[in-house]
Formats: structure tokens, sequence, C-alpha cells
């Protein structure tokens, strides 16, 4: 962003090579266009065509050069990624204020990207961080091993996180991020590991409450199948929600043309604007969203815990959870492509149904699956881009025993709008 501002030539885009918060032999290669925001679908699928069709032709046509004659090529130009950053987060974050508060800050950079950025920040701003793991394996050896036994560099896990959990005594607050520093896992002392709708609904909270310079019409960016506690703070701070698919590149119109303040994933990811409302970034920055929990623990004298529970007094305590379902290839497109038409439900788990969303009410975009909802609960369902399972998200604000009604009643639903999907298409 920085780099290509009030430029009209000569752009910069970027590529991330990384496993990212997945096990480290699912390594993943990202592509940013120059308006500094994942790539739409077109131009990844493009990618994947591409690099599948060098795969099968034994790589003809891949140009190479030793590296040594790369680095002096006239086209290589060396520029200052780090201090660029470091220097420049006092534009986003208010650093005098952590500075100033002398908290102790934990970090845990999980043996990625940031590793060597948070001695700067912590040296620049004079902060007291401490870094909890300055190891760097590409085996990741040194995690905890995630629910299934695998190492998975997951800041949104209370497995994967569980060394920083068990040193939240020792600092007022910490935080980590995965291996390309994306995503962010918030750690308090009475809270312990944050689940991340929590964090947003604090972070939007917080921010649209402090940030003055903000435009009063400049909305809050949520995803489908994150917390609809985000819609209960947006109405109490009287702010526009514009509710997308799930992806973050669904909010990079929005991050560049300043209209969004914040945007945030339920998978952790999240990204706002600068201090004076000018856009930071149009992708996920897993190190603003950890240096914010330091200033709103700094500011209010409160963690982002103690805010998100008094936030439950205000607008109820809601109970959410994602589970897996089996489905083969052709049940995911047929998913995909439900209208509401195909949900013949009217009650969800004792309430009327209000909504069946099968397109983001922001933007109108196809979701690829179907949300179902009700006064106090709701549930989505939408197949895996990796894996042969379909995703359930499903919330109660009427407790656990209502959120285990609701994700029955979701398998059902889906399940019998699958098999008449089926039918129709045998028949024709």
């Amino acid at each position: 962003m920085r780099y290509n501002s009030g430029r009209a030539s000569g752009l910069a885009d970027g590529i991330v090579i990384t496993p990212s918060h997945n096990p480290p032999d699912d390594g993943g290669f990202k592509y940013d266009p120059p308006h500094g925001g994942p790539a739409d679908s077109r131009v990844t699928k493009w990618i994947e065509a591409k690099a599948n069709d060098f795969l099968r032709n034994g790589l003809e046509g891949v140009k190479r050069t030793l590296f040594a004659q790369a680095v002096r090529a006239s086209t290589t130009h060396r520029y200052d990624y780090l201090h660029t950053y470091v220097g420049d987060l006092e534009s986003v974050i208010d650093m005098a204020a952590i500075r100033d508060s002398k908290i102790a800050l934990g970090v845990d950079p999980l043996g990625g990207a940031g590793i060597d950025y948070w001695p700067q920040i912590a040296e620049r701003y004079g902060l007291n961080l401490t870094i909890v793991n300055e190891s760097v394996d590409p085996t990741f050896r040194f995690m905890t091993v995630d629910w299934d036994g695998k190492i998975r560099m997951d800041p949104s896990s209370p497995y994967a996180m569980r060394r920083l959990i068990g040193l939240k005594d020792k600092f007022d607050i910490a935080f980590a991020s995965d291996t390309d520093h994306d995503r962010h896992g918030i750690v308090t002392r009475g809270s312990g590991l944050l689940p991340p709708n929590h964090y947003l609904s604090a972070c939007i909270h917080y921010l649209f409450s402090n940030r003055r310079d903000w435009k009063q019409d400049v909305a809050v960016g949520k995803t489908v199948v994150s917390s609809s506690m985000i819609d209960r703070v947006c109405k109490g701070l009287q702010r526009r929600l514009y509710e997308v698919p799930v992806g973050f590149k669904w909010f990079v119109e929005g991050l560049l043309g300043g209209w969004l303040g914040f945007a945030g994933e339920e998978s952790a990811g999240s990204s706002f604007l600068r201090r004076d409302g000018g856009v930071w970034a149009t992708d996920k920055d897993g190190i603003i969203p950890c240096l914010l929990s330091a200033e709103i623990t700094a500011r209010a004298g409160k963690d982002p815990g103690e805010i998100y529970r008094r936030l439950t007094r205000d607008w109820g305590d809601p109970v959410y959870e994602r589970m897996d379902a089996p489905a083969t290839p052709e049940q995911k497109a047929a998913l995909e492509k439900l209208s509401p038409s195909d949900i013949h439900t009217t009650e969800l788990a004792g309430e009327k149904v209000q909504q069946i969303l099968t397109a983001a009410p922001g933007d109108g975009s196809p979701i690829g699956g179907i949300k179902v909802i009700a006064e106090n609960g709701w549930f989505a369902a939408r197949p895996s881009g990796t894996e042969e399972i379909y995703k359930i998200y499903a919330e109660s604000f009427l407790g656990q025993d209502h959120l285990m009604q609701i994700e029955e009643e979701a398998q059902t639903i889906v399940s019998e709008a699958l098999v008449r999907s089926a039918r129709a298409a045998a028949s024709n």
C-alpha cells in the first residue's frame, strides 16, 4: 500500500509462500494483486491451471537463473519491508499509550514471518514485550499438537496455543500469529485464549468508540459465518453492517475505499483503518490486532476478555460452534447451488425462521451454501474447498442445549435438501 500510493504505473504486487496455519507439509502459494488484498477466484484459478500445466509437462517452459545472477540484475532492487512497516505502525495503533502504560506483553511468533519484526517493534516503541519463543524450524516440531495430533500453527486453537496459554499469568496480555502473520490469537489472564468471534466483537466496540477521526458512515465488515454478536454490537454503536461471503477478498474494495473501518473473519483474520481513517492494509494483518489488544488493555484499563464479558451483559452471551460432515463431490456441488426454495423448514430449534440466505446481504454475492436465521440462533452450511466434507456453522443466544438442537436440525435440513436436489437432477 505504501509503495503503490500515488503511482499510476510500475505498481507492486506480491507473492507469499507459506503453510499459514496448516500443517507444515501443506505449504501454500498466495498471490496479491496491486490492490494489496487477496486475488479473486478468476486470478487464482488461472494460476492453479498454469501451475498444473507446468507440472504435467515436466516444468517445460519454466525459466531459471542462478540466484547470484538474479540479485545482481538491473531489475532487482532491495526494499526495507521491516523498518517501513514497523515505522508506520503508530499510524494505526496508539503505540505511545502502550509504551506509557508499561503493561507486560508476551508474544509467540510460532516460528513465523514476524520473528524478526517483534524485537524491532519492541525496541522502536519502548514496549515491555517478551518474545516467549524464538525457535525457527521448518518442521515446527516445537509446536504443541492440535486436536487431531497434527502440527498446525493456528493461533486460534487452544491446543496449538497451549504453551502461551500456560504463560498467561506472567503477562497483562499475550498474543501470537500464524506463520505468515495474517491471523491472530489473543490470550488474557481472566479468559485464556479468546475465541476469534469474542475478540472481533471487542475490537469493533473499542475501535468505533475511540477512533474519533473515522467518519460516521464507516461500516463494519463481517463474513456470513461470523458471530451475530457483531450484529448486535453494531446496532448498539449505530454502525452499518456489511456482511459478505467467506473470504477476505470480499473486503478489499471497502478497506481500499475507506468505507469499511474494520473487517474480520471468524477464523481470526482482520484488518482496520489507520487512526486518521486512511487505508492501512487490504489483506489480513496479524500484527495490528495483536497490538490493538495491548492498546485496549492500556487505554481502557480492561483487557479484551473483560470488554467482551461486558458486551454479553448488554447483548446476550452466545455459544458458537463449527462442525464437519462428510460429503461427496456431487453433494458439495449441489450444496453450492441450493436456493431458499430448496429449504422447506419454517422453524429452527423451536423458533420461526426469519431469513434463508444464499447470497450475502452486504453485496449480494453467492455465499456458496445456505444460511438459516431465527431470532436467537442460526446455522450456515457450505462445502469445503479442499476436503470431502461440508461445514456447518451454528450459533445460539439461548445456551448449549439450544445450540445442539440447531446443529441436529441443520444436518437434517441440509441432508434432506441434498436428497431432493439429487432426485431433481436424476429426473432431468
